[in-house]
């Protein structure tokens, strides 16, 4: 059944049939804006309506601290391969971040393969939620155009009043829909009621900048010496709380960690940021990018110029994130719309 239609009165059935699969994670409040992937177990504390929780769920597929190895050097010089997994249900996913995850898969699936991730990502049933209206004035997906759902997900649900329209995505989704007896056929007006909100959206989610989307790589190439790059520069604080939030961001240091026995340790895989100072570092102490202006250009071409040449797409997801939580208050969409400006690519 590649459709289907789950009554909104089965919504705490459901969650709690999921367990079966593994932990069950979905978005919560911790206040009024700000939300966070969490273990649940009751559909009462699941977030239905939500701005982008603080961290994206890439967490669980990259966490900031994996151990990757062990070693004990009484063995010799030898290292153990350590693949930490469990198996996990992360419920209500935004297509921006189902938009992020596909970026992740296609990096760590790229050569040299990252088995760490790859297999981790084997043990995650993704089940994706529509946002049917905008969360928040940060958000450009519209720009982007991440609103509609775009696969990388077992199951999609769309909330259609007092029921969700699911999209059966994958076999490990027609299991689950199979297994429980909660979920009923899809029939026509379901079909319309879709269609009907699907044309609302269109009307809402217009790019926020007008620019086109598909002119943005010769944009930021043009626009490499652009004024906009030392205005943020100056602005910037090498926080790295941009990088930290992004959904596709996968910088990572590794480390070897000895224990206090000075014979057993680990090597450990931690995120790291392009907008950290030492990050270009050389070791004769130079820096490719020594200054922030340098940095906040390369993260900005890291999003919408590098990975269209290599990887054909674009690694910005509209979530919006990295606006919010800049304490120097370097929006996304200003940013993006002062380069048009300079470049001639703003559309009037």
């Amino acid at each position: 059944m590649e459709y289907a239609v789950l009554p909104k009165s089965a919504l705490g059935s459901f969650v709690d049939a999921l367990r079966q699969y593994g932990k069950v994670i979905a978005p919560v409040a911790k206040s009024e804006r700000h939300f966070a992937f969490e273990e649940v177990t009751d559909a009462r504390d699941i977030a239905l309506k939500y701005i982008p929780t603080i961290l994206p769920p890439k967490k669980y597929f990259m966490p900031q601290y994996e151990t990757l190895a062990e070693y004990d050097i009484r063995e010799g010089q030898k290292l153990y391969p350590v693949v930490e997994v469990e198996h996990i249900v992360l419920f209500g996913v935004h297509t921006c971040d189902l938009a992020g995850i596909q970026c992740l898969d296609v990096v760590f699936s790229d050569r040299p393969k990252d088995l760490n991730y790859l297999v981790r990502r084997g043990y995650v049933t993704i089940i994706g939620l529509e946002c049917n209206e905008y969360c928040d004035q940060y958000a450009s997906c519209g720009l982007m155009g991440t609103f509609l759902p775009q696969g990388g997900y077992d199951l999609f649900f769309t909330d259609l009043g007092d029921y969700f329209f699911v999209h059966v995505g994958t076999q490990r989704g027609e299991d689950i829909v199979a297994n429980f007896s909660l979920f009923q056929r899809a029939e026509s007006r379901h079909f319309w009621d879709l269609q009907l909100l699907r044309a609302k959206k269109a009307e809402i989610f217009r790019p926020e900048v007008p620019v086109d989307r598909f002119l943005l790589p010769r944009m930021f190439q043009e626009g490499f010496e652009a004024k906009v790059w030392e205005d943020v520069g100056n602005r910037c604080l090498s926080c790295a709380n941009c990088t930290n939030v992004c959904p596709t961001c996968y910088c990572f240091d590794v480390k070897d960690v000895m224990n206090l026995d000075l014979r057993t340790g680990k090597r450990i895989r931690v995120w790291d940021s392009c907008q950290n100072e030492p990050f270009a570092k050389i070791a004769s102490g130079e820096s490719f990018r020594a200054e922030r202006s340098d940095r906040k250009r390369h993260r900005f071409n890291r999003k919408f110029s590098y990975p269209v040449k290599r990887y054909n797409r674009f690694f910005c997801t509209g979530c919006g994130r990295c606006s919010r939580v800049c304490m120097a208050k370097i929006d996304l969409k200003e940013t993006i719309a002062q380069l048009a400006r300079e470049t001639g690519y703003l559309k009037v």
